[in-house]
């Protein structure tokens, strides 16, 4: 297993927590990529009551992996593909400015939240 730091910072931007729609409110959260040259794309997800942040961005096809020991594995994030086999690179999933504790498929997405994946060599 490997074991790495990564910064995981985001901007800070409360403008979009929850917004409401015709028949009820509609959770929203802050999703980041950011790629090996540091590129940073901005999401806002929509997502239900006691979704998970996995299921939210597979629904918006932001990210894809396959199934492990360890849960998702997370290979594919806005489009862009690591394999640490082949290349030492990988996703990391940060929650705010921090490394997860949890993974992607076992984190309760929060309205307002920041969830980020942060490529990574290594």
């Amino acid at each position: 297993m490997v074991f790495s730091f990564v910064a995981c910072g985001t901007a800070k931007d409360d403008s979009l927590t929850k917004a409401p729609s015709a028949d009820s409110e509609t959770l929203q959260f802050k999703f980041y990529a950011v790629d090996l040259d540091g590129n940073k794309s901005e999401f806002t997800v929509d997502f239900e009551d006691g979704q998970t942040v996995g299921d939210a961005l597979i629904a918006d096809e932001l990210i894809a992996g396959e199934q492990g020991d360890y849960g998702l594995y997370v290979k594919t994030v806005n489009g862009i593909t690591l394999d640490y086999d082949t290349d030492g690179a990988y996703w990391a999933f940060c929650i705010g400015e921090d490394m997860a504790a949890t993974g992607v498929d076992d984190t309760k997405a929060t309205a307002g939240a920041e969830y980020s994946f942060v490529a990574t060599k290594g």
